[in-house]
């Protein structure tokens, strides 16, 4: 299973967009606030939204208009209103 997810830095009030294969690991990896990292200004990084995606192409193509949109009211969006993302999932 592929993922696009969404995390929040409450500290930072940022958000992150990132793809991934495993989730757990993934979030794991960004919790160790290593150097250089985006995420490692922060170390308060939650999921705020997950997206299960049918393939690889699938969830880069989802990641890609998500990052495009350069928007916190769309992320939020995302969150509030379901619908937007049952739509994401059938146009891409």
């Amino acid at each position: 299973m592929h993922y696009v997810y969404i995390l929040f830095s409450q500290k930072l009030n940022k958000f992150y967009i990132g793809y991934t294969a495993d989730l757990n690991q993934r979030i794991e990896y960004h919790q160790m606030a290593l150097k250089g990292k985006f995420t490692a200004a922060a170390n308060d990084w939650e999921v705020y939204i997950t997206i299960e995606c049918s393939s690889k192409k699938h969830a880069l193509a989802i990641e890609r208009y998500i990052k495009h949109m350069k928007s916190k009211k769309y992320i939020q969006n995302l969150k509030q209103f379901p619908e937007m993302k049952e739509k994401l999932l059938l146009r891409y």
